[in-house]
């Protein structure tokens, strides 16, 4: 793609929702895609920025069907915490409106939550000591980390591949993690850090909800997310620049 990735994620603000059709032109002006028309990626794909930076992988077909059973079994799991999340007006990763009972999957429980074994909870950024995320405080949640633990080792291996120097970088942080959880005497961290099998610190788990245009806005361009789609489903496509 003819695009400066790390240029346009600089340009970017928390007020560039999508929403604003003005400052999405004014955007594009800015920093083309290089194309205009529509591209389908159908096989798997890297895809460049101008400079040769890989900005994106796409792997379809990637995870076996053991291994999306293995998720959809620990979202069985998870299903009180899900059911809990969605609210009446809320913002829209929680809201009620955005979020169906899917005919294809009737057993699976919309909602939206975030796992992770150390973050700051939200509205408190500024405190000295992360915790754990109330949806891993729960009884189950031991029997959770297990269920997930051979899907996130295998998201983990995939950036050893595709992302070395923020594999390492993870895998520091959570050395220092493990650390700081025992000298604080933090007991529920370090027993939570002993299961967490990710080198990502946080983990999304998004059933049957419809999203609005949206970017998140607490990634950079240097590194990577990973995104998984599990489940039956038809005609899903995901939109990019």
């Amino acid at each position: 793609m003819q695009i400066d990735i790390t240029r346009y994620s600089k340009l970017i603000s928390p007020k560039d929702t999508r929403y604003n059709e003005e400052r999405e032109e004014k955007l594009l002006e800015r920093c083309p895609p290089g194309h205009e028309d529509i591209q389908f990626i159908k096989t798997p794909t890297t895809i460049l920025d101008v400079s040769g930076a890989i900005i994106a992988w796409y792997l379809p077909d990637a995870l076996t069907d053991a291994t999306q059973k293995e998720i959809w079994a620990a979202s069985d799991l998870l299903a009180p915490s899900l059911e809990k999340s969605i609210k009446v007006d809320s913002n829209w990763q929680t809201d009620q409106e955005w979020f169906n009972q899917s005919l294809e999957n009737v057993e699976l429980t919309p909602g939206c939550i975030t796992l992770s074994p150390a973050w700051f909870q939200q509205g408190h950024e500024n405190q000295s000591d992360l915790e754990v995320s109330a949806s891993l405080k729960g009884p189950s949640s031991e029997n959770v980390l297990k269920a997930i633990a051979r899907p996130a080792a295998i998201a983990t291996a995939a950036l050893r591949v595709m992302h070395p120097e923020q594999y390492w970088a993870g895998l520091r942080a959570f050395a220092s993690l493990r650390e700081k959880a025992e000298s604080k005497e933090l007991p529920k961290m370090s027993e939570t850090l002993q299961y967490w099998a990710s080198v990502f610190n946080t983990l999304s788990v998004i059933s049957n909800q419809e999203t609005p245009n949206h970017r998140d806005h607490l990634s950079i361009a240097e590194c990577f997310n990973i995104l998984t789609t599990v489940g039956n489903y038809s005609n899903a496509r995901m939109k990019g620049l």
